[in-house]
């Protein structure tokens, strides 16, 4: 360390260098030489380095850490190199679900001095529209729709009966599709359909139509085309069916002739060919058609139905609805008036409910 600091003169060096039995060193006989030779380049004393020297007896006071910036200091978190990872993993849900609940009056008071005359009368209409329908996104889709509509009506001048149905309809459609292309599908359809009870006319005891009678069954298989048209403003689909079967039941014999069946009969079996379409157009925000044509022909007799339904929605709960039906039946008697054609029509509001 002598040799490295500044030169300093040091008194045991030149007491060991000049006593008799003195201990010399390496290091002294250099510091010596220094001290004889270069006696300029000594600019200290051992006395004066003494004197700047400090032991720790000298400090009064301790110095101490002042901690409390440490403890303020958030401490920094410890990121792990790996985290652990949960995985959910979600079956898929191919089924969705639509509803269309409807309830609706109609109440029409005349004075007995009208001078149109005409007669009070009061009339509901209950329907219910449900559907489920499996789409896999792949190859196979299949749609069910259950329908069911019964409406009533009184009148003052009908002296047999308090009420009489003015609709009453059970229909259950179901298609099952195979994606042949992006649009079109190879199909199997059933439709089958019947009412809830039985049917009259104004002061006629005759009993016309009643529960499973007619039972009307047919099943179809053909090809399906997926309508999204007008920015999907109208959409549907169109099935078009080469081959077709058709079962006709009554569970009342005394209907078979005006059902079409053969007196005394059941059942009616044929063959033939079939067509359906369903649209729903919206034409405007509040107002929306709902139209079905449905075909059937053997070639000897021919169906045709077009049920035409113009719903004006007012607010969530409240609409009013027109119901247009023309149909054409020429396995029935002819009439004298209208021939093979039938028509009904009627107009309500009140309640309806979409999910």
């Amino acid at each position: 360390m002598r040799l490295f600091l500044p030169v300093t003169y040091y008194k045991d060096i030149t007491h060991d260098a000049f006593s008799l039995g003195g201990d010399r060193s390496l290091i002294g006989d250099k510091l010596m030489r220094v001290y004889l030779k270069r006696p300029d380049l000594v600019t200290n004393t051992e006395r004066s380095v003494l004197s700047l020297q400090t032991t720790l007896d000298d400090i009064e006071k301790p110095l101490q850490h002042d901690a409390k910036l440490v403890e303020k200091a958030s401490a920094k978190p410890i990121e792990p190199s790996t985290a652990p990872v949960e995985v959910l993993v979600l079956r898929p849900n191919f089924w969705t679900y639509k509803g269309d609940y409807s309830l609706q009056f109609l109440q029409n008071y005349i004075s007995g001095n009208w001078y149109r005359g005409g007669e009070s009368n009061y009339s509901t209409l209950a329907a219910v529209v449900m559907q489920a329908d499996y789409n896999n996104k792949q190859k196979v889709k299949w749609e069910n729709r259950l329908e069911l509509k019964y409406g009533m009506q009184s009148s003052r001048s009908d002296s047999l009966h308090s009420f009489k149905s003015t609709e009453d309809l059970i229909r259950l459609t179901s298609k099952l599709g195979l994606q042949a292309t992006k649009h079109w599908y190879y199909t199997f359809q059933f439709i089958g359909y019947t009412q809830f009870t039985h049917s009259f006319r104004s002061n006629d005891p005759k009993r016309y139509a009643d529960f499973l009678a007619p039972l009307n069954l047919n099943m179809s298989i053909g090809m399906d085309y997926s309508a999204d048209w007008l920015n999907h403003k109208l959409k549907g689909n169109f099935h078009m069916a080469p081959v077709a079967y058709n079962l006709k039941y009554t569970r009342l014999k005394e209907l078979s002739g005006r059902l079409g069946i053969e007196e005394g009969k059941h059942f009616l079996h044929d063959f033939g060919s079939e067509f359906t379409v369903d649209l729903e157009w919206k034409l405007m925000d509040a107002l929306t058609w709902k139209t079905r044509l449905y075909g059937y022909t053997t070639y000897e007799r021919a169906e045709l139905e077009w049920e035409n339904t113009f719903t004006l929605q007012f607010n969530r709960y409240i609409a009013t609805r027109l119901f247009l039906y023309p149909r054409f039946d020429d396995g029935v008697g002819r009439d004298g008036h209208h021939g093979y054609w039938q028509y009904k029509e009627f107009a309500s509001v009140g309640f309806q409910y979409s999910f």
